[in-house]
């Protein structure tokens, strides 16, 4: 039991020190692989961030039309995640089992989460009380 507890202590200690580490990475120099998958995580990171929200700003709308147009936007969405991974498990396959792979699969969905959050953006562009354009 102890030992259980000092490993899980051990486990999170270096977590916390691995986090730290990857804040002072600077991307604009990163040049190992560990490096440039640390970047490719943190952008990803902010994409999908900048992509909840504008979701969270579309679902808002798409409740005030009614429940049918929610229903759609978040079969939509759980659609769209799906698709997502598969298109990028694709457009990856000749890295896999490389060390390329990771950052290769994190650019991948970086990259279609932002045209994702740019179509979100357009719905909202859209004329008030419609999600249509």
């Amino acid at each position: 039991m102890i030992r259980t507890v000092a490993l899980a202590a051990a486990l999170v200690l270096a977590g916390v020190a691995a986090d730290a580490a990857d804040d002072e990475v600077d991307c604009s120099k990163a040049s190992t692989q560990y490096d440039m998958d640390i970047c490719a995580n943190k952008d990803f990171d902010a994409a999908d961030k900048k992509l909840n929200n504008v979701y969270g700003q579309a679902v808002k709308v798409a409740g005030d039309l009614d429940d049918k147009t929610l229903d759609k936007l978040r079969t939509a969405e759980r659609a769209w995640l799906a698709f997502r991974e598969a298109e990028c498990t694709f457009e990856t396959a000749d890295y896999e089992g490389g060390t390329i792979y990771p950052m290769t699969f994190t650019m991948c969905r970086t990259k279609l989460t932002r045209t994702r959050t740019k179509e979100l953006e357009a719905y909202l562009a859209c004329e008030k009380d419609t999600m249509k354009c």
